[in-house]
C-alpha cells in the first residue's frame, strides 16, 4: 500500500511538473491582460516584445515599472504604431524605451514577448483594450526553453530589420 501511495504521489508530482509549463487564457475578459501584467511584474532582467498593436495603458504602465526596476526592455512594433492615435509607442519612447518599427514588407503581425529568456507570452492577443474586452482572442504563457530559443531568434531577426522609433515633430503621446 505504501508503494502504491508513493507511486501515485510521484506520478502526480511529475505530471504536474511536465504539464505545468503552459498556461492558456481566452478573451474577452478571460484574464489575458492580467496574465501579461503579472509576467511583466515578475521580470528581473529582460523583456523583448514583438507586438502588432500595443494600446493598453495598463500594460504600458507595468512596462514602465519594470524599466524602473532596471529591466532592459526592447520593443518591435508594426510601423502603423508610429502614428496610430492610441499607440503607446510615443508614451514609451518618451520614457526612454528602446522601441523600433519593423521595416520589412507586409505587416509585423507578431504578438509575443520573452521575459528573462525563461517565459514566452504569445497567441492572437494584441495588447489592446479591445482585445481584452471585446475580441475572441487567445494567450499562451510557456516555459519551454527550446521553444523560447526559437522566439528569441525570431526577435533578433525582427530587431535587426527595424528602425529606431523617435518622437516625430508635432507628435503628442496619448495617455
Amino acid at each position: 500500500m505504501k508503494k502504491l501511495i508513493l507511486f501515485i504521489f510521484c506520478f502526480l508530482s511529475l505530471s504536474t511538473f511536465v504539464f505545468a509549463d503552459t498556461l492558456v487564457y481566452f478573451s474577452p475578459n478571460g484574464g489575458c491582460q492580467d496574465a501579461i501584467i503579472t509576467e511583466i511584474s515578475k521580470a528581473q532582467k529582460t523583456i523583448d516584445i514583438a507586438m502588432y498593436y500595443l494600446t493598453s495603458r495598463e500594460i504600458a504602465e507595468e512596462l514602465v515599472k519594470a524599466k524602473d526596476r532596471n529591466v532592459r526592455i526592447r520593443i518591435v512594433l508594426d510601423p502603423s504604431q508610429e502614428t496610430q492615435t492610441y499607440s503607446k509607442s510615443r508614451y514609451l519612447i518618451k520614457r526612454g524605451f528602446e522601441v523600433k518599427y519593423y521595416t520589412g514588407s507586409g505587416l509585423m503581425h507578431n504578438k509575443f514577448a520573452i521575459v528573462d529568456t525563461k517565459v514566452l507570452i504569445t497567441g492572437s492577443f494584441n495588447w489592446t483594450p479591445t482585445a481584452n474586452e471585446k475580441n475572441e482572442e487567445n494567450l499562451l504563457i510557456m516555459t519551454d526553453s527550446e521553444l523560447i530559443k526559437k522566439y528569441e531568434d525570431r526577435f533578433g531577426y525582427l530587431w535587426e530589420r527595424s528602425r529606431k522609433g523617435e518622437l516625430l515633430q508635432g507628435q503628442e503621446e496619448q495617455e
